[in-house]
Order: C-alpha cells, then structure tokens, then sequence
C-alpha cells in the first residue's frame, strides 16, 4: 500500500470517528427496518388485542357485577403486556446480532463502542412507542377512559414508558449475555408470563389464596400496576410509587450489570 493509500485510509478512519451521530442514525434505521420486515410493529398490534380478547371478554360480566369496570381495571396490565412483548423483541434482536457475527463486525469498524447499543435503544423506543399506541386503542374498545386529567394521563404514560425503556435495556443487556436466541427467548418469557398472571393486573389481591397474596402484593408488575392506576385517577402519593421507584432503580442497576457484561463478551 502507497504512503498516499495509507494517508487517505488514516483521514477516512478518522474521520468515521468523528462522525458517530450519524453512524448511530444509519444503525437505528437499519433496526427500524428490520423491524418492519419482521412483522414486529404488527405483533405490537396483536398482542394487547389478544390480551383484551381473552381477558375482558370472559371475565368482563363478573367483574362487573362486583361493581368494578373491568375494561378500566385492566388498562395497566395490557400497556405493561404490550411493553413486554417490545422488550422480548429488543432481547431476541440483540442476541441475533451476536449470535449472527453483527457485533463483530463493529467491533473492527472506527465506530464508539456506545454507538450500536443506542441504535438498538432507539429501534426499541420506536417498538415502544408503537405497543403503547396500540395498547392504548385496544384498551379503549374494551372501556377504558382516562380519569385522571391531563395530569394523570401523562403520569400514567410516562410510567408506563419509563418502565418500558429499563425493561428494553435489561432485555438487551440479557440478549447479549445469553449466548443463543433460544436461551434468550426463555430468559424473556418465563419471568414475564410467570409475574404477569401472578399479579393484580388481571384480578384483585383478594381472589388470590392467603399464602401467596405477600409474593403478589410486593412483586413489581404489581407494583407498577398500582402506580399506574393510581395516576389514573389522581390519586398517586408517594406511599404508592416508592415501591416502584426502588423496582426500577432494581431494574436500572442490573441492566447497566448485564450491559456492561455483554460489552466485555462483544470485545472479546
């Protein structure tokens, strides 16, 4: 290679270094894309549907004769629900890139070891924003109606949405960790199935057997529920969302653990 073919390699590497912003627009396309190709913005339609069908349609009649609107009562769950499903999206994405060499490959590219990490956040938040807009037209043809106010709605929305984008940053951090998109698909769904059903998103605390009600009680879906329906109806305190507060600094501490861990297996 000439003096002049390595000069101009040196100026196209360094300048490539100095241009991450647009690196990480071109990697969150590519993740908005692929995305789209894989139906995933149409399964963020279908899994809150699938929810209200399943559970309102059923249980809708007794709830109701107990005095409870059931279509208000489920609202949070189906939203929490819905950001699970983007966050199983956002866990099986980043163990394909690992597993498929993608990670590799921009490992030796000039690009800051930050950029493809904030690319995938940003493809996830798109998911997100997309499974909370659906959730939320799913919920309003089941009944549910914001009683909060301005206030309340955007409290509700932006827990729902905080919560959201920690759990999309744990399941990245697992799907990098993991090793296998098999490994990553139950690491994602057994917990989410196992504390979704085992909470009061879908029934109150008090049709639960007595020895397991402490577990259901204290468990973070059901803590975020409480959070959210309480914001709901103006009526948040701060007895109320402590719980939740130490779940997501919980969730935020162990998704930056599980980040880093899976940063030092990319380099390695």
């Amino acid at each position: 290679m000439s003096v002049s073919e390595t000069g101009s390699l040196s100026s196209f590497r360094s300048e490539a270094r100095t241009r991450p912003l647009q690196q990480w627009w071109a990697l969150t396309a590519r993740g908005v894309s692929k995305v789209l190709r894989n139906g995933e913005f149409v399964f963020a339609f279908v899994s809150p549907v699938f929810l209200a069908v399943c559970f309102y349609l059923p249980l809708s009649s007794l709830m109701n004769s107990f005095g409870v609107s059931y279509g208000q009562f489920l609202m949070p769950i189906i939203v929490l629900q819905s950001v699970g499903f983007a966050a199983s999206s956002a866990a099986m994405r980043a163990s394909f890139d690992d597993t498929e060499g993608i990670n590799t490959r921009f490992r030796v590219l000039p690009m800051p070891t930050a950029v493809p990490m904030c690319a995938r956040l940003a493809t996830n938040v798109a998911l997100l924003v997309v499974s909370l807009i659906c959730a939320t037209v799913a919920c309003a043809a089941i009944g549910w109606r914001p009683m909060g106010g301005v206030v309340g709605t955007v409290g509700l929305y932006a827990v729902a949405f905080t919560v959201g984008v920690l759990i999309a940053l744990l399941a990245d951090g697992i799907g990098l960790v993991a090793g296998s998109p098999e490994a990553t698909s139950q690491a994602m769904m057994l917990p989410t199935l196992i504390l979704g059903m085992m909470s009061t998103g879908f029934v109150p605390i008090s049709q639960f057997p007595e020895w397991i009600q402490p577990f259901v009680r204290n468990q973070p879906i059901s803590q975020f529920v409480n959070v959210m329906r309480a914001t709901d109806y103006g009526a948040l305190s701060w007895d109320i969302l402590q719980p939740t507060v130490w779940w997501c600094a919980g969730l935020l501490a162990t998704a930056v653990l599980l980040l880093v861990m899976g940063s030092r297996k990319v380099r390695t």
